[in-house]
């Protein structure tokens, strides 16, 4: 896929390394309002690539732009807003009750008391979340609850990219089936340009329109979903897919 005005998210002949390269010559162009998924094995680089997204990691070559400019190199907060974030096992605060976990942002940008309770409500609702446990602290509510309340504080600013770094990968798979629902609905409604990194192909093929193939040291192969499970470009490709089927 080129760069476009379609597009949020672009790397640009990307390389990053810490001791040696992780990846070099990431050439990516990502869907506004979809979401991608990015898979691959382990050690691949795709929670590197995420992490490129909001400058917690920077390229140490090639260009990253977002939202159609590149990313600052000062202003980084201001920046960051735009981008919401949730990550394995939800990240709440445990000193903190389910409600100021979820408006902690909000708080942070000095919303209007008014402003928090609607949008907390707006987005329990569509994660399947009840006003009875705001005032909950995280060790009293169940993991489902607390990837649900992961998921909403990421989206309480309302921003305009989601960073999700495999996000249900330890919950049960009952909840996690009910999550994926509910993840579907909130993206419908909101409709943000998200990107997902997981290593659950099966993950990837339900909840993403576009994919993204890492390993050995690159993209092996990026496209809408139906396309790269009807031509893998490759042998690994192949037998990523055919490990969830």
């Amino acid at each position: 896929m080129s760069a476009s005005t379609d597009s949020a998210v672009v790397f640009r002949g990307v390389g990053k390394r810490f001791d040696d390269w992780v990846f070099r010559g990431v050439d990516l162009a990502l869907p506004a309002k979809r979401t991608s998924a990015i898979v691959g094995e382990s050690g691949c680089g795709k929670t590197t690539l995420l992490q490129l997204v909001n400058a917690v990691l920077r390229p140490d070559e090639g260009s990253v732009e977002v939202l159609g400019g590149g990313v600052p190199d000062t202003g980084l907060e201001t920046f960051r807003r735009r981008i919401g974030y949730a990550v394995q096992g939800a990240g709440l605060f445990p000193h903190l009750t389910l409600v100021e976990n979820v408006s902690l942002l909000a708080r942070l940008e000095r919303w209007g008391d008014e402003d928090i309770h609607a949008r907390v409500g707006e987005l329990f609702e569509l994660v399947g979340l009840t006003r009875d446990l705001d005032r909950r602290y995280p060790h009293e509510l169940s993991g489902g609850q607390q990837h649900r309340a992961g998921l909403c504080r990421a989206m309480m600013l309302k921003p305009d990219v989601l960073l999700l770094d495999e996000p249900f990968s330890a919950i049960d798979p009952i909840t996690r089936v009910d999550i994926y629902g509910e993840f579907e609905t909130l993206q419908g409604h909101e409709q943000v340009t998200t990107v997902l990194v997981t290593h659950d192909i099966r993950e990837a093929r339900r909840l993403a329109d576009y994919l993204v193939v890492m390993g050995g040291g690159g993209v092996v192969q990026a496209g809408e979903v139906d396309e790269v499970v009807s031509s893998p470009a490759s042998d690994q490709v192949r037998r990523l897919l055919e490990s969830g089927a």
